[in-house]
């Protein structure tokens, strides 16, 4: 899984790393650069604030499609959805402006932030701490629609399936809702979401109450689903291909480009 809890908290693994690199790069920076303390403060605040609106602007340029229809989705900081490679480079032209006038160590934090960069993105590749995917495959589950029916999981293979676990009281569960109705109507995917632990009069409230309709809207009320994919958290999200085998999975709130690339 890509993500841990700690406590009521829900952290993606990428983010743990991105935060991991940043202390170590501030660190790394007070000790070696020599700058004063009011200089050092200046071009770190600034530093963050340049990677975060180049990565983030960076991966809206990448993925306009998925944004053209809803840009102020860039705006949604807390979405997945930032490239390493475009805030490195707003890092380094903030870096070399802050800090023009000292040549030395402009070049220090500019191989600072390019070490402090790979090591991010090999903590990516490498993942420590993640747990490997209990559910390789579609489960042999049997759980019951909101109409009574019983449907079993490992019966819906012969296309894509989209299985999201989620909750009433879960905000970024409710954020990604509208989101997989749109996706439940394309061909050839299935899309079913999967309560955890509410009763039938609780979601056919939201559900009603937000005008969406899913073909598998099913109730899991003893969470058997969690259990298995030994998800820390909710909204929990697993894509298996038509043969029923796991091919991606995300902790955490979907947006619209990651989505869009997993369906290609």
């Amino acid at each position: 899984m890509d993500a841990i809890a700690l406590g009521p908290v829900l952290l993606s693994l990428p983010r743990l790393y991105a935060i991991a690199a940043t202390l170590l790069l501030l660190a790394a920076s007070a000790f070696l650069l020599g700058l004063p303390r009011a200089l050092h403060a200046r071009w770190f605040n600034g530093l963050l604030l340049s990677w975060l609106i180049g990565a983030r602007l960076g991966h809206g340029l990448m993925h306009w499609e998925a944004y053209a229809a809803a840009p102020l989705d860039l705006l949604k900081l807390w979405q997945p959805g930032y490239h390493g490679l475009w805030g490195l480079l707003a890092a380094l032209i903030w870096s070399a402006w802050v800090l023009r006038h000292r040549v030395v160590p402009m070049g220090g934090a500019m191989l600072l932030l390019v070490g402090s960069s790979a090591l991010w993105l090999a903590l990516v590749t490498w993942q420590p701490g993640a747990k490997p995917l209990a559910v390789q495959a579609l489960p042999d589950l049997t759980l019951e629609r909101v109409d009574g029916e019983a449907i079993n999981l490992r019966s819906l293979a012969g296309e894509k399936v989209l299985l999201n676990l989620w909750a009433t009281w879960c905000p970024p569960c409710l954020r990604e809702m509208p989101l997989l109705a749109e996706v439940d109507a394309r061909e050839g995917i299935t899309v079913v979401v999967a309560n955890q632990g509410e009763d039938l009069l609780q979601v056919m409230r939201y559900l009603d109450d937000q005008e969406l309709e899913f073909r598998y809207a099913l109730l899991d009320p003893y969470q058997e689903l969690m259990m298995r994919v030994e998800s820390p958290g909710l909204p929990t999200t697993l894509l298996f291909d038509a043969e029923g085998r796991t091919i991606q999975h995300h902790v955490g709130e979907l947006t619209r480009a990651q989505l869009d690339r997993w369906l290609r």
